[in-house]
């Protein structure tokens, strides 16, 4: 049996080996006949071709570093926050009344500080990957995200975008306006029309056919504008409507985001069983970071703003149960992303994991929301 098992490896092997070898022969190919076609040309025809190729080489080396950099990557990075040391200032802060009966603690907003803060992680610290060129090309024609390399971190800036985007809307809806009747702040007007521009757009386009603002462009005047507004709110001149039927409204949008996140990696995890060969796993479980990894700072500003209410409906330790589960999520940084079944002895099941903790964090949203609601 030994000998038999012995052998059968051997075979798996040799056919391993020319199954790679011919993959990188097929892959050669087209370079080695070009190779062969310009070595009998003239230089005026070699030196653009070489320039081109050198300019491909410089490229796709900044791409593959800034695709494998994830320069500020911090799942405690709400800990580095202003408003993390705010709590204990804003006691000694004294309300101040206002001609329009509004009472305004002149203090900035968490949920502004730390949209503000991912934004300039996503663009900032780092390129934004779904807009690079190369990105948008893709390998060969194939998209980036059916690959299994290069399209991690743009997956995971794209949650992270998800979950800043749904808090500035709610911002303009509700938190920055009096009981939903005032005059929408033009700041977070602004950065909420920032946001919600296309994540692909470069310098230049087809459709239609021309120059481009980029999407970085549009996301760094949504970080402006979001300071004007947390200025603006320390200086007293504006508000945010710190009430419990705002808690609860946010939270519910929250809610409804993560869950639509929760059934696709569903989806993904019922119907393709590939392990490590899914090539698409890997896209969903870092959206879905992302997006956990944006609202876990969100959320702390949330605690910050929404402190009065926290404490008076007596739901602190529900709170820290919500965050602590984030917390938890959080933890999950495989190497490389398996979609194996869920009873299944080799391959580990990170989608469902994954899923796992998505589903009780929204449990805990949903238990606040009923507490803040009665």
């Amino acid at each position: 049996m030994f000998e038999r098992l012995k052998e059968f490896l051997a075979r798996a092997w040799t056919a391993l080996r020319r199954t790679f070898a011919g993959l990188l022969a097929w892959l050669a190919a087209p370079f080695v006949r070009g190779g062969s076609w310009v070595y009998g040309r003239r230089w005026w025809i070699k030196g653009p071709i070489l320039a081109l190729l050198v300019l491909l080489i410089v490229s796709y080396g900044y791409f593959f570093v800034q695709t494998q950099r994830w320069t500020g990557f911090d799942p405690n990075y709400a800990a580095q926050l202003r408003f993390m040391a705010a709590p204990a200032d804003a006691a000694e802060t004294e309300p101040v009344g206002s001609d329009d009966g509004v009472i305004r603690s002149c203090t900035r907003s968490g949920i502004v500080e730390a949209s503000a803060a991912l934004i300039d992680f996503n663009v900032n610290q780092n390129a934004w990957i779904s807009s690079m060129l190369l990105y948008r090309m893709g390998f060969f024609g194939i998209s980036w995200d059916h690959t299994p390399f290069f399209d991690n971190k743009a997956s995971f800036q794209r949650g992270v975008n998800q979950a800043v985007r749904r808090t500035t809307v709610e911002l303009v809806d509700s938190l920055g306006r009096v009981r939903g009747t005032s005059q929408v702040d033009q700041a977070l007007q602004n950065a909420r029309g920032s946001m919600q521009f296309d994540e692909y757009t470069w310098y230049f386009g087809l459709d239609p056919f021309g120059p481009k603002t980029p999407t970085p462009s549009f996301y760094r005047s949504a970080i402006r504008d979001l300071n004007t507004f947390n200025e603006r709110l320390e200086a007293c001149q504006t508000v945010l409507d710190a009430r419990a039927d705002n808690l609860v409204q946010f939270l519910d949008r929250i809610a409804n985001d993560i869950g639509s996140t929760s059934a696709i990696l569903r989806e993904r995890s019922e119907n393709y069983n590939s392990g490590w060969f899914d090539t698409r796993a890997d896209d969903r479980f870092w959206f879905a970071y992302g997006q956990l990894y944006g609202y876990h700072g969100i959320l702390l500003g949330a605690r910050h703003d929404f402190q009065d209410v926290i404490a008076t409906r007596s739901i602190e330790a529900l709170w820290q149960s919500m965050e602590d589960q984030l917390t938890s999520a959080l933890r999950i940084q495989p190497f490389i992303i398996s979609n194996g079944r869920e009873d299944g002895w080799i391959m580990p099941t990170h989608l469902a994991t994954m899923g796992f903790y998505i589903l009780r964090f929204r449990s805990n949203l949903v238990e606040v929301r009923q507490v803040l609601d009665r």
